[in-house]
């Protein structure tokens, strides 16, 4: 079994936003099929610990058999179908550079988001936590325990452009209206 972290990329007091536990049958490749790998990964994500493959290094192969996500909404099992079939998101390039910079200089579109929460976290410290193209995710730190909520676009975006107005349509932006 291998286990990938999810981890935030503000700090955070739980750095973790969800787990994906990957089971299945590992085995070491022959050298040879570890070169070939090794220069085949290369060229889509060039690592300099691929060198070591073959001098130290043993390139191993995992055929999953079974995927679970576990995140604030619960646990999930993944069918592998799905997931080999499923596309990046389309803000997951940015995604990170995004967050970190609403986090730094944007607390004021953070505490205009905080309206949505449910009157018992909003005295919390609320943090960025996630974006993707269904919505933001806000993590609230409170005193006794954290709390992640989802704040969903009224319609799944695509582009930058429709990120930036279901992002002002969520804080209240007063020129919306004017805009169409």
């Amino acid at each position: 079994m291998v286990e990938l972290a999810d981890a935030a990329p503000v700090p955070l007091r739980e750095p973790v936003r969800g787990l994906l536990w990957i089971s299945g049958w590992l085995r070491a490749l022959t050298p040879q099929q570890a070169r070939e790998l090794a220069v085949e990964v290369a060229e889509h994500r060039p690592d300099p610990r691929l060198l070591d493959v073959g001098h130290g290094a043993t390139l191993l192969h995992l055929t999953p058999a079974a995927l679970v996500l576990a995140d604030a909404e619960g646990t999930h099992p993944i069918r592998l179908p799905d997931f080999t079939e499923a596309t990046p998101d389309p803000f997951a390039a940015h995604e990170a550079t995004w967050l970190r910079h609403l986090e730094l200089s944007h607390t004021d579109v953070v505490g205009a988001l905080t309206r949505h929460l449910p009157d018992d976290l909003r005295g919390g410290h609320v943090r960025p936590l996630g974006l993707d193209r269904f919505g933001i995710r806000l993590r609230v730190e409170a005193v006794d325990s954290d709390h992640d909520v989802r704040l969903a676009f009224t319609r799944p975006v695509r582009t930058n452009e429709e990120l930036g107005r279901e992002l002002r349509k969520l804080v209240g932006c007063p020129f919306l209206a004017a805009q169409g």
